[in-house]
């Protein structure tokens, strides 16, 4: 199966802003391409190196939360109720 990449990009930025701590970081355990193409779209800073954690940039951390509330959000909370439990 072929996959929207734009979309992937979007739920792994995403899923980076969901699990931030406090120092605006996450754990980087993606796909390295993935993670580069995010670090080309100046989303996070360089995804290269030892550190098992990356730092998200100012734009990221924006349009982050922004995904992370329309994918994951729960209903009630600003989010989306489209998967809600009944």
């Amino acid at each position: 199966m072929t996959y929207d990449q734009s979309r992937i990009d979007e739920a792994v930025l995403a899923l980076l802003a969901a699990h931030l701590f406090n120092t605006n970081s996450a754990w980087k355990g993606y796909d390295f391409a993935v993670m580069n193409r995010l670090h080309d779209a100046g989303y996070i800073f360089n995804p290269v190196g030892k550190q098992k954690s990356v730092q998200l940039t100012e734009d990221g951390m924006k349009r982050g939360r922004e995904l992370a509330g329309k994918l994951f959000g729960a209903a009630g909370a600003g989010g989306s109720d489209r998967h809600r439990d009944a």
